[in-house]
């Protein structure tokens, strides 16, 4: 089980591939918004499911591939 609280501001994010998503901005609901200023998240801000992340240590791993979360964030606007 996922403690939320252990997903703080400027964690990186990692696909199951190692591959960087981006970095944490905040969480909201049941949702992880990347930073906008990162060149992972294409310098917009992204929405993905906290039910993506598999565990959290000194980052936050995603039970999908870099590629599978691009193809299903969310776009902020």
């Amino acid at each position: 089980m996922i403690n939320v609280a252990d997903i703080t501001e400027h964690l990186e994010v990692v696909g199951s591939d190692g591959e960087h998503v981006g970095k944490v901005d905040h969480v909201q609901g049941g949702e992880i918004e990347l930073a906008k200023y990162d060149w992972g998240s294409g310098l917009k801000h992204h929405l993905i499911p906290i039910t993506w992340v598999d565990h959290v240590d000194k980052h936050v791993h995603l039970n999908v591939t870099k590629e599978q979360a691009k193809a299903g964030w969310r776009e902020k606007h």
